[in-house]
């Protein structure tokens, strides 16, 4: 049997995909950039340089206590439109097509890039796939609307998605985490004819966003010499014990969202002074481990270099536990007051830090814990295990976890089912529908006439 050679359709198709996955890559460069100089600051507090407190470094620490009350107020202001995490109205917009062009207009992604980045900037303890799922999303759309025939590869319904997908790819550098994702949770279904164009965009997408270089595995290569079936053993306990965190912390971020959506419309400036000091506080504490993404965290107990708040450390068993309970509760108080930001990072790192912990506890390899509670963190709070396990070897590099971490994936999905039913960030979209606050929504002069188009 003979093959067809690419025709000119076939080409003029794919150089369309590698074109939107170009623009979204593009797109999603600044966010990395940001990422960046958010470690750096973050590196200069006591926890992760083993230094002492200086003015500097307190002031970078209770910088929450400032920029909170800010942002929340800017939610009623001229950047309303952003509030959210931006998956939940990416998700919207896909089940409600009507709406996607007042949902991701240029306005409401504009405001969640520029609440994201003072977030981000501040140390919150946030992850960035919300702003970079919902601009995949608008730059997909704004491609469709501005030039519909080098959009036609893919139809409009599923390029939003597509474009979405691309965007977490492009952000992650992870093609493979973009496509599961578009798989798992925005369409729930593998199609040979959405799957293959995602697989190109998603690819694009990467290559552009990380031409200023960052690693193939961000967190580094650490080769395991402990054979697969005690990886197997390990992955049962480590399993549900980080599917239970996971799923705790996707149902507090959603009650606390549900509860904390009232009360910052009423009164934003006394809620974000409140959030910003209980934040602030649990950064002093911590020495600076509760703040940030959670990627220097991740990075130090990796590498086991530096002051790592373990149970072995001077910090000990209740600075272990002090630290892990600010790693799952400080994301909760940030994202469920409505400032755009993710949870995969957060979920990964206490998932991280409760794995290495347990293990290091347990006198075994804390390398190995530190893998397996990075993929049962995530997949409990998400309920995605197939994307997690990708993931979790993208950041830390070596295929001799995969049995291990699908195991853990899979564990934390089921036990974080049973905590919380309906899928995280299904649930948030249907808290949108939600009775909110005035401006709370984007303004629907974002949306385009559709009577031309």
């Amino acid at each position: 049997m003979t093959r067809k050679p690419l025709s000119e359709r076939d080409l003029t198709g794919l150089s369309r995909l590698l074109l939107l996955g170009a623009l979204v890559g593009l797109a999603s460069w600044p966010l990395n950039l940001v990422d960046g100089w958010q470690d750096r600051l973050l590196a200069r507090l006591p926890g992760p340089s083993g230094e002492a407190w200086s003015p500097p470094s307190l002031l970078i620490a209770v910088s929450p206590l400032l920029v909170v009350p800010l942002l929340l107020l800017q939610q009623r202001g001229p950047l309303a439109g952003g509030a959210g995490s931006g998956i939940p109205q990416t998700i919207q917009a896909l089940e409600e097509p009507s709406r996607a062009p007042c949902l991701l207009g240029w306005r409401p992604t504009a405001a969640r890039l520029a609440l994201w980045t003072s977030a981000s900037l501040a140390l919150l303890p946030l992850g960035r796939e919300g702003p970079l799922v919902e601009l995949g999303a608008a730059v997909a759309q704004g491609l469709h609307r501005l030039a519909p025939r080098l959009a036609a590869t893919v139809r409009p319904g599923s390029l939003l998605a597509v474009g979405a997908a691309a965007g977490l790819a492009g952000g992650f550098n992870s093609p493979l985490m973009g496509v599961l994702f578009l798989a798992e949770e925005l369409t729930g279904s593998i199609r040979t004819a959405l799957i293959w164009p995602a697989l190109v965009v998603c690819s694009a997408a990467a290559l552009v966003s990380n031409l200023a270089g960052i690693g193939i595995f961000p967190l580094g290569l650490v080769p395991t010499l402990v054979p697969e079936w005690q990886q197997l053993l390990w992955a049962l306990p480590i399993g549900v014990g980080g599917g239970l965190l996971g799923g705790l912390f996707a149902r507090g971020l959603l009650l606390a969202n549900r509860w904390l959506k009232a009360c910052v419309a009423r009164h934003p400036l006394i809620w974000g002074l409140a959030i910003g000091l209980c934040l602030s506080a649990m950064a002093v504490v911590s020495g600076g481990w509760s703040g940030g993404d959670g990627e220097v965290l991740m990075r130090q107990l990796l590498d086991e270099r530096g002051p790592l708040p373990v149970p072995g450390s001077p910090l000990g068993i209740a600075g272990w536990l002090l630290v892990l309970l600010a790693r799952v509760l400080a994301p909760i108080l940030a994202l469920a007051c409505g400032i755009p930001g993710g949870l995969i990072d957060p979920a990964f790192s206490f998932g991280a830090l409760f794995g290495a912990g347990t293990l290091h506890l347990l006198d075994a390899d804390p390398q190995l814990g530190m893998a397996l509670g990075m993929a049962a963190g995530l997949a409990g709070a998400t309920q995605l295990p197939m994307m997690t396990a990708v993931f979790a070897l993208r950041l830390a590099g070596d295929q001799q976890w995969l049995l291990g971490t699908l195991l853990s994936a899979t564990l934390a999905a089921i036990v974080g089912r049973r905590l919380q039913p309906l899928p995280i960030y299904h649930a948030l979209t249907a808290d949108l529908n939600r009775p909110g606050p005035k401006g709370s929504e984007p303004n629907d002069a974002d949306a385009p006439d559709q009577s031309k188009t």
